[in-house]
């Protein structure tokens, strides 16, 4: 089975996000997509939105697409997991004799500081999903997926546009706004 990966804090979850998938199934010869939202992603110290609750609104945008699964296998932990070790679990459970990775442009920067980073990279194909605003240069041995929408997660939670919210969650996003706010 060749599989593509694609993990991240998904805080909210935007189009860009959605676009990856997308572009990755078209573009990657794979059989199955897997979205893996973390617990807590491990170069931070919090999440806006429970993780439980991020795996939900991802299950309601990729609901319809048979070869797109949502892992809870990061969340399960209850801990900031490393992808090394996700990318073992996930190739033992799907048998995989191929694996995609696929992380934003704004991840390279920081992509030598990886856990066991050369290990990962003799397990997995990096697939880079290049982003406006962020051209590096530094990812001209990586696939690259051509995306370019200008949004980030951080800046949603800044503040929110319903323009960059998948349509299947925005009442869900909206009411999660409410909630905030009491």
């Amino acid at each position: 089975m060749q599989l593509a990966v694609f993990g991240g804090s998904f805080d909210p979850i935007h189009t860009a996000h959605e676009a990856i998938v997308n572009e990755s199934i078209k573009e990657l010869d794979i059989d199955k997509l897997v979205v893996v939202p973390t617990y807590l992603n491990p170069f931070k110290n919090s999440f806006h939105l429970e993780p439980r609750v991020r795996e939900e609104l991802l299950k309601k945008v990729f609901f319809e697409n048979p070869k797109v699964d949502i892992s809870d296998y990061e969340i399960k932990q209850n801990r900031a997991v490393y992808s090394i070790e996700t990318i073992k679990y996930l190739k033992n459970l799907y048998n995989a004799s191929k694996i995609y990775l696929i992380i934003g442009a704004d991840n390279l920067t920081n992509l030598h500081k990886w856990d066991s980073i050369d290990e990962l990279k003799s397990l997995v194909h990096f697939v880079v999903a290049s982003r406006e605003n962020f051209k590096k240069n530094n990812f001209v041995e990586f696939r690259k997926l051509k995306i370019d929408i200008n949004i980030s997660s951080t800046m949603l939670r800044d503040k929110i546009d319903l323009n960059f919210i998948p349509i299947q969650i925005k009442e869900d996003i909206i009411n999660l706004q409410r909630n905030e706010k009491g």
